[in-house]
């Protein structure tokens, strides 16, 4: 089944020629508006929201760049549009099945060239059993894989999930629908995989059932990036703050913050907030750290520029003077 291209260059609203700058900065515009936690439509929101995180997932990484750019060279070319029909199915009992997911947060475009759709996971089982035509094997199911994109709300609260698994049989077309619940523990890791128990392909001559494992992504938050249990936020100061403290609000997860900034800050300090990360998994939390930036500003208006050269000829600061 052929499967809808993805422009994730429009998506973003950039450019090809993009650098990671520009795109990073795009996506934490566009996140930043279409949060569920802020909009006002958050159904809306939530789609596009999801949207914005595949395009940044695979713009924002070199090796599934190059190949989204490569396939889109190549997108309309009879080879490559029989490589998309091929791209869904993966050999089994039920040789050539063709798998859909919907409600997991990727679009099947993703699935089919930068996920784990189809991929099988695990052999096939054989328990030897006595039939009527003689000794015969009973062979279980395989077992198939799936992404999931979790939110780091999820992560925090856990959750339950509704995704719908798609099963097309190519050689008669018939398609089976099933309906899933999906447990998304808290502190849930990246990678990690959630097993559905038998929900995998059906086996043959009664042998068991496969599994669904869904493979956990992260969405990428626009404030915040992980590390393990750990969050760190980019701290953007103005010169003034820096230099003369001051007292200020920074996001995490549980809300808004007062932070307090002591005069004399310099780029590159963290500030650690205990607790504000994420589960660990015994009870506790990770911390936030909040890495400061000085932001300087780019353009000056005359009044201003006249203030900063003041500024200059009366400080006795000089960070190149050598002793």
């Amino acid at each position: 089944m052929p499967v809808e291209f993805k422009d994730y260059y429009d998506v973003l609203g950039v450019a090809r020629t993009a650098t990671d700058e520009e795109i990073k900065k795009a996506f934490r515009k566009l996140a930043h508006q279409y949060h569920p936690d802020v909009a006002k439509d958050k159904t809306t929101a939530e789609e596009k929201f999801k949207e914005i995180n595949e395009a940044n997932e695979v713009l924002s990484d070199p090796e599934k760049r190059r190949k989204y750019d490569e396939l889109g060279e190549n997108w309309n070319h009879p080879e490559r549009q029989a490589t998309q029909q091929q791209g869904g199915f993966w050999e089994g009992p039920e040789q050539g099945s063709e798998f859909h997911f919907d409600g997991t947060g990727f679009s099947d475009f993703f699935e089919q060239f930068f996920g784990s759709r189809g991929r099988p996971s695990g052999g096939f089982g054989r328990t030897r059993g006595d039939g009527m035509g003689g000794e015969t094997f009973a062979q279980r199911g395989q077992d198939i894989e799936g992404d999931i994109l979790v939110t780091l709300d999820e992560v925090l609260h856990g959750s339950t999930r509704t995704i719908r698994l798609q099963r097309t049989d190519p050689r008669t077309g018939q398609s089976t629908m099933q309906t899933l619940r999906v447990k998304i523990p808290p502190g849930v890791r990246e990678a990690q995989l959630i097993r559905l128990a038998g929900k995998g392909q059906e086996g043959i001559g009664g042998g068991d059932s496969g599994n669904l494992y869904l493979r956990v992504k992260f969405a990428q938050h626009p404030d915040f990036r992980v590390r393990g249990a750990d969050l760190y936020h980019d701290l953007e100061l103005s010169p003034w703050e820096a230099v003369l403290g001051a007292t200020i609000h920074i996001p995490t997860l549980d809300g808004m913050v007062s932070l307090k900034i002591p005069a004399g800050t310099a780029a590159g300090r963290q500030f650690r907030l205990r607790g504000k990360g994420l589960p660990t998994g015994d009870e506790t939390r990770g911390d936030l750290y909040a890495i400061v930036s000085i932001q300087v500003p780019s353009d000056l208006a005359p009044e201003q520029k006249v203030l900063w050269e003041q500024l200059a000829t009366k400080s006795t600061f000089n960070p190149r003077k050598t002793s």
